[in-house]
């Protein structure tokens, strides 16, 4: 099981808004065959790892890392591809949330007469598809917050300069993360500071974030990179529903969608704008800043996760901004701890992967 876990997560990027499966048959004490969902649209784990097998699949042990599917897809059921390799059993780590699989594909399996066994490391299993399960029953994307800053919690100097509070293999890890998300937000502060381009810059993208601004007035500089490469890269601004049709065209004239959404007392309706993404198959959102923004998507309670990159050096200084603007808590009691927290050594760097929320219950 540990394998399919391995297995599963190369799909990272590639197969959302699917969740990521790995598949790997055995007799005895043999691998046979393994394989795993590669891309949207292609074939399942199960149907590469019998493929890898042949006719070893017979009577083989099969281990994935989700329930199989048993619907009419972009690909055919899974569970007629187990049956017709003549798979006697079937661990699987966890069930399948989705409306149309949610234990049908188990049950068609064990009316076959074959031997079905759930729930083999499901935490493991919820952990690694946590933005498919959360957006399959909350309908809402996986929200990952991220900044570099420096020991002492500071984004930028008092001037606002923040380049580079990270070092180079940083910056490539933070690229590498951008190329598999669905889109990237910022606040039309950053936009107006620091006129970011918001792409990957190292190597080729698994896929092509749309680039979303927080900008309740319409203020993004018709000159900045964002609308000056908005034909070739996807672009929304999100803004007031009451801004006018004038005043939205000539941003929609050169290519980028205006996204009219409520307000509210603290700025635009973040959970509304979460909930249009996911309907629009997006699975992970990346925030990245400005402080404001990264601080009212924490103090909403929207946020999933945060990867935190953090220099050795200090930077001091009252009017330094830190990473988590918005309101915060009034007192320590009401400070939730993380679920999880993992730790890794980046060149010069110390990364925080920050598990803020739990997987929501199946």
């Amino acid at each position: 099981m540990e394998r399919t876990f391995a297995l599963a997560a190369r799909g990272r990027g590639r197969v959302e808004p699917n969740p990521m499966v790995g598949c790997v048959l055995v007799r005895g004490s043999e691998i046979v065959g393994e394989g795993y969902h590669r891309r949207f649209g292609g074939p399942h784990a199960e149907v590469e790892a019998i493929r890898a097998a042949g006719p070893a699949a017979r009577g083989a042990t099969a281990y994935v890392t989700l329930e199989p599917c048993c619907h009419h897809g972009k690909t055919p059921p899974c569970t007629d591809a187990l049956l017709a390799a003549g798979i006697k059993r079937l661990v699987a780590a966890m069930r399948d949330p989705f409306e149309k699989v949610r234990g049908r594909g188990l049950a068609i399996l064990r009316r076959a007469g074959v031997r079905v066994n759930v729930g083999l490391c499901e935490q493991q299993a919820l952990r690694l598809n946590g933005p498919y399960i959360k957006r399959q029953k909350l309908g809402l994307p996986w929200v990952i917050l991220k900044w570099a800053q420096s020991i002492d919690g500071k984004i930028a100097t008092r001037t606002g300069d923040s380049k580079w509070i990270s070092g180079e293999r940083s910056r490539r890890w933070a690229h590498q993360l951008r190329g598999r998300v669905d889109a990237i937000v910022v606040g039309v502060g950053t936009v107006v500071a620091d006129d970011p381009l918001l792409t990957r810059r190292h190597g080729r993208p698994r896929r092509v974030a749309t680039r979303i601004v927080l900008d309740p007035r319409l203020r993004t500089p018709r000159r900045s990179q964002l609308v000056q490469t908005a034909r070739s890269v996807p672009t929304i601004i999100v803004t007031s529903n009451a801004v006018t049709r004038t005043r939205k065209q000539p941003f929609t004239q050169a290519g980028i969608e205006v996204l009219g959404v409520r307000t509210r007392r603290n700025g635009l309706d973040l959970r509304a704008l979460l909930v249009e993404l996911a309907r629009r198959g997006m699975t992970n959102v990346l925030v990245e800043g400005g402080g404001r923004t990264l601080g009212t998507f924490y103090d909403a309670g929207l946020a999933d996760e945060a990867v935190v990159f953090v220099s050795r050096r200090l930077i001091g200084g009252a009017a330094s901004p830190c990473a988590l603007g918005g309101w915060g808590p009034s007192e320590m009691k009401h400070v939730p701890w993380p679920v999880d927290v993992r730790l890794t050594r980046c060149g010069q760097d110390d990364v925080y992967q920050i598990l803020l929320a739990p997987t929501p219950a199946i």
